[in-house]
């Protein structure tokens, strides 16, 4: 039976450790909080992932060692190259496969379609912590690969979407959105995100490179739109957050301060390319009005 270490405990977290259990594979989850599904194969730990020793003892015999953990945003800089560097040391030491969950803020600003190609080019801190944490996992001669998400949405996603649109748009409040409000933006849905770790951990194409996952592509305005209408709330009542409204926000809360530095270019769409992800790890986007009925079902 193979075996499995999950570092992390949310939705993404959760669902790629049922994926797997499902398929009569054991996963071990490691979290701070010990925190993750209830399912027989799935044994949840409290354990800090930063511990380099613990983390490589939970991880000894395992195939696969995911991770879908991150550090408080506004502490990327300061915090993701502990956490990347015991993770790496754990996967070194044991020999375990290491997938690693990311995301498409390496790449920085990028005129045209996102594809896995491009160079991670970015400039500000949270975007070049990102792209030194895959820099140095490709070049430590460990098994690896890189799956990167754009923003979350589906039942238990933590994103912009999630926090400052989907709940105010269930209950009929404005929704203050720090994006443009009709252009295209890809968003990858948790399930998605989850099959596609699942997918690279499997197969020997995927190691040694990163992997987008499947996207939907469609302005904000219309996925609350899209979600208004299958919950059958009132049409949504949408503005968009200034970079002035997000200084003034930055003084009551670090979190708003950490946006400027990811705001898509002004008058440009913000579309991933996941072509290759389809053709040879086989996951294709889950449609729009699925993943949103699951978000109502809960």
């Amino acid at each position: 039976m193979k075996s499995h270490v999950i570092v992390g405990r949310g939705a993404a977290a959760s669902k790629t450790a049922l994926l797997l259990a499902e398929d009569g594979e054991r996963v071990r989850m490691v979290s701070r909080s010990g925190g993750g599904p209830d399912h027989p194969l799935v044994d949840k730990v409290a354990a800090d992932a930063t511990d380099t020793d613990r983390l490589t003892e939970l991880t000894e015999g395992a195939d696969t060692l995911f991770t879908t953990a991150a550090p408080p945003y506004h502490r990327w800089p300061e915090q993701f190259p502990i956490l990347s560097a015991s993770l790496l040391g754990a996967a070194r030491r044991t020999g375990a496969a290491y997938v690693m969950l990311g995301n498409l803020y390496g790449y920085g600003p990028v005129n045209g379609p996102i594809t896995p190609d491009l160079p991670l080019a970015a400039t500000g801190p949270k975007g070049r912590a990102r792209a030194r944490v895959w820099e140095e996992a490709a070049a430590s001669g460990v098994k690896v690969t890189e799956v990167r998400a754009a923003q979350f949405y589906g039942a238990g996603a933590f994103s912009v979407f999630s926090l400052m649109v989907q709940r105010q748009v269930l209950d009929g409040r404005l929704a203050l959105v720090p994006q443009e409000l009709d252009l295209p933006h890809s968003y990858s849905a948790i399930g998605d995100t989850a099959r596609t770790l699942v997918a690279a951990s499997r197969n020997e194409q995927a190691y040694g490179r990163a992997w987008h996952v499947p996207t939907s592509t469609l302005p904000v305005r219309k996925l609350a739109g899209r979600l208004a209408a299958l919950a059958g709330a009132p049409e949504p009542r949408m503005e968009e957050l200034t970079e002035r409204d997000l200084t003034l926000l930055a003084f009551t809360e670090p979190f708003w301060a950490e946006l400027h530095e990811v705001l898509t270019m002004p008058g440009r769409p913000f579309v991933v390319d996941y072509s290759e992800t389809e053709k040879v790890l086989g996951v294709s986007a889950t449609p729009v009005d699925d993943v949103l009925a699951e978000v109502l079902s809960r």
